[in-house]
């Protein structure tokens, strides 16, 4: 539960990662619905319930926007890899309804030299007889705790949107983004993450735009940090939560650890 004395909780939107839906963030949801935070989590255009559409940045951040005035206009915003993408693109670009942003496994810019090698495998998977299905499951079943892989595939996967997702977030800059808006920002990142390689990049860029920000990165995670430790996950989310209802509209500094002092890894992963 959230501390009594704070002001009501903001409502929070969750925005799921490529390929995936909704449903990843059934853990999150009932950790919230316990604290007594009202949370909405939706789909992107291609993904889950709205698969076949047409998938484009554009669309995306519409989608996130409309979910934010459905929880009444205002709302800490949630996002996991595509999903981080697209939150902080939907930050920038109506600030004043983006009470803090928590923005998940979205550390390097997209338009890294690998994109086109990405986007040449993701080509060849959609051409598949079977559009990657087998593929896509056996990395979830490999990678995956039992529940993550239930919730991860419970919307259904979207299989012919990687193309689509790499042409349009390829031209975002995730990093002018984070510094056109001055709301607290959370950059959450796995351990053994892959996307993690411009976080302090990208912690500089959200404290440019005038953000108190923090990085956090989760021991023992991936890039599906929500996924694979859930529990930790949701502890930061709930402090995000907490910090945004005491309307600090800041992220406290945490208090330097003797390992931060020389220059070496925070064990608890708070930067």
């Amino acid at each position: 539960m959230l501390p009594p004395d704070l002001a009501p909780p903001p409502p929070v939107l969750l925005v799921h990662g490529s390929r995936t839906s909704r449903t990843m963030w059934r853990a999150q949801e009932e950790t919230l619905a316990r604290a007594g935070v009202h949370a909405l989590a939706v789909d992107l255009p291609g993904h889950g319930d709205r698969r076949g559409e047409e998938f484009t940045l554009d669309g995306a951040v519409d989608a996130v926007l409309r979910g934010v005035d459905a929880l009444g206009g205002g709302a800490l915003l949630v996002g996991l890899s595509l999903g981080g993408y697209v939150a902080v693109e939907a930050r920038a670009r109506r600030p004043g309804a983006i009470l803090g942003l928590v923005a998940a496994g979205c550390s390097t810019v997209p338009a890294t030299r690998l994109r086109a090698a990405w986007l040449l495998a993701a080509q060849r998977i959609e051409r598949l007889p079977d559009g990657g299905a087998a593929l896509n499951q056996a990395l979830v079943d490999r990678t995956m705790s039992r529940q993550a892989a239930v919730d991860l595939g419970a919307g259904g996967f979207a299989l012919d949107v990687m193309s689509a997702i790499l042409r349009e977030v390829g031209g975002a800059d995730p990093l002018a983004a984070l510094a056109a808006a001055d709301s607290p920002v959370w950059l959450v990142n796995g351990r053994w993450d892959h996307f993690r390689t411009g976080e302090r990049t990208f912690l500089a860029a959200a404290r440019r735009g005038g953000a108190r920000a923090r990085l956090v990165v989760v021991p023992g995670s991936r890039h599906l940090v929500s996924l694979d430790q859930p529990v930790a996950f949701s502890r930061v989310l709930l402090e995000a939560v907490a910090d945004v209802a005491a309307g600090r509209g800041a992220v406290p500094a945490p208090a330097a650890t003797p390992a931060a002092r020389a220059g070496e890894p925070v064990p608890s992963g708070r930067r």
